[in-house]
């Protein structure tokens, strides 16, 4: 028993992955070449894709948008979630981190689900938002520029129906938000974010201590 969030060490977490991963040997491909390339750091860890894939199920979810594809081991996760029906818009400003993406959904069979858009993020979601598609998502994952985090978010909350759902990565920022003398832009810029998300009552939110945080916020208004 505890009354707080455990300490994970490596032991741990290896038993965590062995015992709750059912990675597929598609995804374990991506996310070793992955490992290879400049910024491998930012792909998404294992038991968080495979979360989302389960918030995705339980939502039911068939429209999301992913702000920051990266090389797609994250919209794999959510677009394979989803029904056959199920479409996934991807934004991201990298043809070549992309390519890799496109790749993998060729190989996955998810072509027919997947929208990717490259140009800067907020252009699609404005874009979304003229054509009248405000109100008709599900689910949105946000794991782009930390400095534009906020303008993300409240774009996102137009697109996003009540009850529908945002998930912001890298809330926890490898600890650096909870160091006082850490004032880098980034830092900053995740700080002021969750503390706006604290005070915001039109929704209702959790951080989730999973990958490097990640904070779950459900849509309470039309």
């Amino acid at each position: 028993m505890s009354n707080r969030t455990l300490s994970i060490d490596d032991r741990l977490y290896n038993y965590i992955c062995d015992v709750s991963i059912n990675e597929s040997e598609l995804l374990r491909q991506l996310r070793e070449e992955t490992a290879l390339i400049e910024y491998s750091v930012m792909q998404i860890s294992p038991e968080q894709g495979q979360f989302m894939s389960l918030l995705i199920k339980l939502m039911s979810a068939k429209r999301a948008i992913e702000i920051g594809t990266f090389t797609g081991y994250s919209s794999i996760c959510v677009a394979s979630a989803m029904p056959d029906d199920g479409q996934l818009i991807c934004c991201d400003i990298s043809p070549q981190w992309t390519g890799i993406a496109e790749k993998y959904w060729a190989r996955a069979g998810l072509e027919n689900k997947i929208n990717l858009f490259i140009q800067p993020a907020d252009i699609t979601l404005q874009m979304l938002i003229d054509k009248g598609d405000a109100g008709s998502f599900d689910f949105i994952f946000i794991d782009a520029d930390k400095q534009n985090y906020i303008q993300y978010y409240e774009m996102a909350l137009q697109l996003l129906r009540k009850g529908g759902m945002i998930a912001i990565d890298n809330t926890l920022w490898s600890g650096a938000v909870a160091d006082p003398e850490n004032a880098e832009p980034g830092t900053r810029a995740i700080r002021r974010f969750n503390e706006m998300v604290k005070q915001d009552d039109r929704v209702s939110s959790s951080l989730v201590t999973i990958g490097d945080g990640l904070t779950l916020i459900l849509k309470e208004f039309e």
